[in-house]
């Protein structure tokens, strides 16, 4: 062993937790690589709408198409992640991704397109519940939430890329060639995770195969997690505000274009501005929940009454103005896809032990249920009424019941807590 290799082996062995850090930007690389195409989508609206004579229930549909598989793959992501390495899970998973777009680039129609995207929903299940994991078992509760936040900023980062990126490729090489360019940048996510990936110091690796009892019987064990109050709390809150962020993220250019009369140019434009927002959101909200007296859930809350503001202005006139609208798109950009940062770092601290992987898991496939179904139903609504209230309308009555839900259960559980600290006997 030469001198200089003595010397960077002795280094990392004084703090070999130093490596988070790199874990960290690779885990918001592939995040933000593996979502880039389905990320802009609705940046494409117009053009495949052209292109494939598309209306605006069918644009939705191709959404809900990349995330149909993980209704159930995220299940079975989060069991493997508590099984094998992330480092294989998540690399082999973006790979799957980038392989299924490199094929929807030779689609002959709408059909073909989306049964691609139903395959690239397949890898992508693989990638958000490891990704939160591997920054989970690196960093420690000071930090956790700033890294998670970081991390989870992968999502919308990629979505704002893809946005500025995928237009101008449509207009120069055409539709196909936005999938070639998904693909690729997809493969260098899983390239990245699987050359640089490692396990952390002193955390035995995941058991591989290990014997244990029947896979049925384990799943209904961990399924009754969804009757625990945190999850409640996470289903009810992650549901309402992920549908927010799907009406975001495919209605902002139409409706910029259609009811605010801003051209699509423009209007891509600010779509990248709100989801350069939610960079911002996902990493400024996490990292004040690191600090927050009331705990991280609050700042999720805080979100939603964020979010409910910003729904009511674009339900208004102004809502039509280009200026206002523009402005409440940045505004839901930063709350509508900020709060994912502090939701998953409460989800992995209130994963009980040696279940974090599949309760990630478990809260994501709830939440896909959303990511399903919202799309095209917007649509459908846009189409039906030849008007974009009725679905802003919808999203906002379904934060105001998750609101009000999860706000009366956290102020129980805290009333809970209070009365247990004050309890004499439990004292001396």
């Amino acid at each position: 062993m030469t001198q200089q290799t003595a010397r960077r082996h002795g280094s990392q062995a004084r703090d070999p937790w130093r490596y988070r850090w790199i874990v960290l930007g690779i885990a918001t690389f592939t995040q933000a690589a593996s979502g880039f195409f389905v990320g802009g989508i609705g940046a494409l609206g117009v053009h495949l709408q052209s292109a494939l004579s598309l209306s605006t229930a069918q644009l939705g549909l191709l959404v809900s198409a990349a995330q149909l598989v993980p209704l159930a793959g995220l299940l079975v992501a989060g069991e493997l992640l508590d099984r094998y390495s992330e480092r294989w899970v998540v690399g082999i998973g973006a790979s799957v991704v980038a392989l299924a777009l490199g094929a929807g680039s030779l689609a002959p129609g709408y059909t073909a397109l989306l049964v691609a995207l139903l395959v690239v929903g397949t890898g992508y299940s693989t990638v958000q519940p490891g990704g939160s994991k591997s920054v989970a078992s690196w960093f420690d509760a000071s930090q956790r939430g700033f890294a998670m936040g970081i991390r989870q900023a992968g999502l919308p980062l990629g979505a704002a890329l893809a946005s500025a990126v995928l237009p101008l490729v449509a207009e120069e090489f055409g539709w196909r060639a936005t999938l070639l360019t998904g693909g690729f940048v997809a493969l260098l996510g899983a390239g990245l995770f699987m050359g640089c990936y490692r396990q952390p110091p002193a955390v035995p690796a995941p058991r591989s195969g290990e014997p244990s009892e029947a896979l049925a019987a384990q799943l209904r064990a961990r399924l009754r997690m969804l009757r625990e109050p945190s999850m409640v709390k996470i289903t009810l809150s992650g549901t309402s505000l992920i549908s927010v962020q799907c009406g975001v993220g495919i209605l902002t250019v139409l409706h910029l274009h259609q009811a605010s009369s801003v051209d699509t140019g423009q209007a891509a434009l600010i779509l990248v501005a709100s989801q350069g927002a939610g960079v911002a959101g996902r990493i400024c909200l996490a990292a004040w929940s690191d600090r927050s007296s009331s705990g991280r859930y609050a700042v999720v809350l805080v979100c939603m009454v964020a979010v409910i503001a910003g729904l009511v202005v674009l339900m208004t006139p102004a809502g039509r103005a280009p200026i206002v609208a523009s402005g409440v798109f940045v505004w839901l950009g930063f709350f509508g896809f900020g709060w994912y940062g502090p939701w998953v770092a409460y989800i992995t601290e209130a994963a009980p032990p040696g279940k974090t992987g599949f309760a990630l898991g478990l809260a994501m496939s709830v939440n896909q249920i959303a990511i399903v179904t919202v799309p095209p139903v917007l649509g459908l609504l846009v189409d039906l009424t030849s008007s974009f209230t009725p679905a802003w309308v919808l999203l906002s009555l379904l934060t105001v019941v998750a609101l009000a839900v999860t706000a009366e259960a956290e102020l129980r559980t805290r009333r809970r807590v209070s009365d247990h600290s004050t309890d004499p006997r439990q004292h001396g």
